[in-house]
C-alpha cells in the first residue's frame, strides 16, 4: 500500500531559494504547497491541514511570527521550521518561545533542511503516540487543549478541570478538591459551583471523559474515551 504523502507548507520569497527547496522536498516524497507571502500562508492554513511548514520570517504582508502564531492558536502538533538568514540570539529565543520545533540559518544546504525535517516529523509522531494515539493535547503553557489538531473552546476553569481530571485518572476527585485545583484558596461560594463546570465542559467536549460518582465527585473515565476514539478511528 502506497504511504500516504506528507504534506509541507513552505513560505520563502525568494524565488530562487523557493524553486529550489520546493524541488528537493518534492523529490523527497513531499507533497509541498509553496507560498511567498504571509497572509497567502495563513489563508491555506485556515483552508487545509498541514503536517509541518517550513516558514521564513521576513516575508511581504504578515511575517513568518505572525504566521506561527496563527498556527500555534489552531494546532500544538503541527511541527514548525523557522528558516531565515536572521541569525541573531533575540530572534532564535523569540521563534523558540512561540513554541518553533527548530531555527534554521540561511543559506542551508538542502539536505540538512529535509534531515531536519524528517527529525521534526518522527518527534511530532512520537508525541502522537505518547498521547496513546487520542489525539487530545494539553498544553499547560498556553492553557489550552487540542483535539485532532483542533483547538477546545474551554474557557480557563473549564480547561484546568480537564486538566486535572486527565492528569490522575484513576483518582476521584471530591468538589472541594477541585476547587482547590481551580481557584486556589481564593473561591467563597457553592461547591456546586463545579457541577456547573462539568456541565458545560461535557458540552465543549467531542467525547464522554467525565465520569459522576455519585457521592464522591467526578473522575477521568479511560474507557469511554477510549471507545470513543476508537469509533472515531
Amino acid at each position: 500500500m502506497e504511504r500516504t504523502k506528507k504534506k509541507v507548507l513552505f513560505l520563502e520569497d525568494e524565488p530562487t531559494i523557493r524553486e529550489v527547496l520546493t524541488e528537493y522536498m518534492f523529490l523527497s516524497g513531499y507533497e509541498v504547497t509553496a507560498a511567498e507571502r504571509g497572509d497567502t500562508a495563513v489563508e491555506l492554513l485556515d483552508r487545509q491541514r498541514f503536517d509541518l511548514a517550513v516558514l521564513d520570517i521576513c516575508v511581504p504582508g504578515v511575517d513568518g511570527f505572525e504566521v506561527l502564531r496563527h498556527i500555534r492558536s489552531k494546532e500544538m502538533n503541527m511541527g514548525v521550521i523557522m528558516l531565515t538568514a536572521l541569525e541573531d540570539e533575540r530572534t532564535q529565543v523569540k521563534a523558540f518561545n512561540q513554541y518553533a520545533d527548530d531555527y534554521v540559518i540561511k543559506p542551508v544546504s538542502p539536505l540538512i533542511l529535509l534531515k531536519r525535517m524528517e527529525t521534526i516529523l518522527r518527534r511530532v509522531a512520537g508525541n502522537t503516540k505518547e498521547q496513546g494515539g487520542t489525539g487530545l493535547v494539553l498544553q499547560e503553557e498556553a492553557y489550552c487543549a487540542f483535539y485532532q489538531g483542533e483547538k477546545l473552546p474551554l474557557t480557563l476553569s473549564e480547561y484546568l478541570l480537564l486538566h486535572t481530571l486527565y492528569q490522575e485518572p484513576l483518582r476521584v476527585f471530591t468538589r472541594e478538591q477541585l476547587i482547590l485545583h481551580i481557584f486556589n484558596e481564593d473561591y467563597v461560594g457553592n461547591d456546586r459551583i463545579i457541577d456547573a463546570h462539568v456541565k458545560n465542559l461535557r458540552k465543549k467536549l467531542p467525547f464522554p471523559c467525565i465520569k459522576t460518582v455519585i457521592g464522591m465527585g467526578y473522575q477521568f473515565d479511560q474507557e469511554a474515551f477510549r471507545n470513543a476514539v476508537h469509533t472515531e478511528e
